[in-house]
């Protein structure tokens, strides 16, 4: 059963996710010059040391791409499956929600905020969570239907 499309979605999330810890998030400018640039585990300022406060966001990415990988391998249980899937969907809304919350609260500190391309990342796991979400229920549909017949 790994050759389901649900498992390539939950996949890509896994690596959409990883990928996005990786990559900065956004940048603080002051008077159109670089100050720093905002990590999911930390805020990279040009000069100094690395400030650890945003590692909520790394913490939520994390378990989002850890049990998207560990529900690839649930597709014997699909109603479980369906609850872990809503759950990084959950996740990703939270992750988004602090995302604000930190860009607002630090800009004040470290200047004005833009946002980098890769915080768009997390919202391609949403819809991509969304996708495994229906594509598992409509599996779990047919074997309901399946199971009325016998």
């Amino acid at each position: 059963m790994i050759q389901r499309i649900q498992t390539v979605y939950l996949f890509l999330i896994t690596v959409l996710a990883v990928v996005a810890l990786c990559l900065p998030v956004g940048r603080f400018l002051q008077d159109g010059l670089l100050t720093a640039e905002l990590y999911n585990l930390y805020i990279a300022p040009v000069k100094g040391e690395a400030v650890y406060a945003p590692w909520a966001l790394f913490a939520l990415l994390l378990v989002v791409a850890v049990s998207s990988f560990v529900c690839i391998f649930l597709f014997k249980k699909r109603m479980l499956q369906v609850r872990m899937i809503i759950f990084n969907a959950l996740l990703l809304i939270g992750y988004y929600i602090a995302y604000g919350v930190f860009a607002f609260i630090l800009a004040k500190e470290w200047g004005t905020f833009a946002l980098g391309w890769s915080a768009c990342l997390p919202a391609v796991a949403l819809i991509l969570d969304y996708l495994a979400f229906r594509a598992v229920m409509k599996d779990e549909m047919i074997v309901r239907s399946l199971d009325r017949l016998r």
